[in-house]
């Protein structure tokens, strides 16, 4: 009998989009406390983007043999549970995987993560947009929560990239912990970060109490913050040196399936904004990346096996 095969987005010697290959691999089991999630949509990220660049194997921080897997993202359905899982087969799902050295990724047919880092996705709520949720509300989360509370004298904040998608859902989540929040983006996403219930700049200005560059301004973002602020950027921007006492963190993303239900509930409400650029299949990855690569795409951009 021959052995069952899944197909994955990778690349062998990355030098952009033209270098990502669709190739055959055996397909995995889930091991305990796993699961295989047949995949329905996998959302483009910037990152994934600059794996295919060769971006983090310039770094040092890809050391594959063979291939290095492409995707963060994922939507789709549970289609074998390892031992100790209490999900049933054929539960939507959604999550994203961490880490750049890893020769298997969420652009593919399937993918076996941690059941603890996939949430169940809405009955309201498209596989589609639903890909679009994981990295980039929970990256949003995880740096609300670094910042969190507001103090009662300092509470003016600015997001960089509000119009973003990690940026948008900033500048929705802080709201809930009493920051006073501008979003900065173009002039012509004004229309949107005011629609998300902020005030709006087009420049970063100088005096906020806090920054969240989530538009990886990093230095011009940095000079924004009044002295003794706060900074927090998120990786893979790099840590910036501390300066005139402005307290300087960078976010490292990573899963976590609880914190995420509660996102994808709160996007299955209209509360957080999730957008679909365009959606295509996974044999066009080459061309989907590339699109994305050219910047200005506004939501993104999610690949259908």
């Amino acid at each position: 009998m021959s052995q069952a095969t899944s197909r994955r987005a990778v690349v062998r010697v990355p030098s952009g989009p033209r270098s990502i290959e669709i190739v055959d691999v055996p397909l995995a089991e889930p091991g305990p406390a796993e699961i295989r999630v047949k995949i329905a949509a996998a959302a483009i990220n910037p990152v994934d983007v600059g794996v295919a660049d060769g971006v983090f194997h310039r770094l040092g921080l890809v050391h594959q043999p063979d291939h290095t897997g492409l995707g963060w993202d994922f939507a789709g359905t549970v289609d074998a549970a390892g031992p100790g899982v209490g999900l049933p087969v054929g539960t939507r799902v959604a999550g994203f995987i961490d880490g750049f050295d890893r020769d298997h990724g969420s652009h593919a047919e399937h993918l076996v993560v941690a059941a603890a880092n996939a949430a169940v996705v809405p009955e309201s709520m498209d596989l589609v947009e639903a890909a679009t949720v994981p990295l980039n509300a929970t990256a949003a989360a995880q740096l609300v929560n670094l910042l969190g509370e507001a103090p009662s004298k300092a509470r003016r904040l600015l997001v960089t990239g509000a119009a973003g998608a990690v940026g948008a859902h900033v500048a929705v989540l802080a709201q809930d912990r009493g920051w006073q929040v501008t979003g900065m983006a173009r002039a012509a996403d004004e229309p949107f970060v005011r629609g998300i219930g902020v005030d709006f700049a087009t420049e970063p200005g100088h005096g906020w109490d806090a920054v969240a560059d989530a538009g990886a301004l990093q230095e011009h973002a940095l000079r924004a913050v009044r002295d003794d602020g706060r900074f927090v950027g998120v990786q893979p921007a790099s840590r910036l040196p501390e300066e005139r006492g402005v307290a300087v963190e960078v976010l490292v993303a990573h899963p976590d399936g609880a914190l995420l239900a509660g996102l994808l509930a709160r996007v299955a409400t209209g509360e957080l904004p999730a957008r679909v650029h365009s959606v295509a299949p996974l044999d066009e990855a080459a061309d989907a990346y590339e699109a994305m690569a050219k910047g200005s795409v506004r939501g993104r951009i999610v690949l259908v096996p």
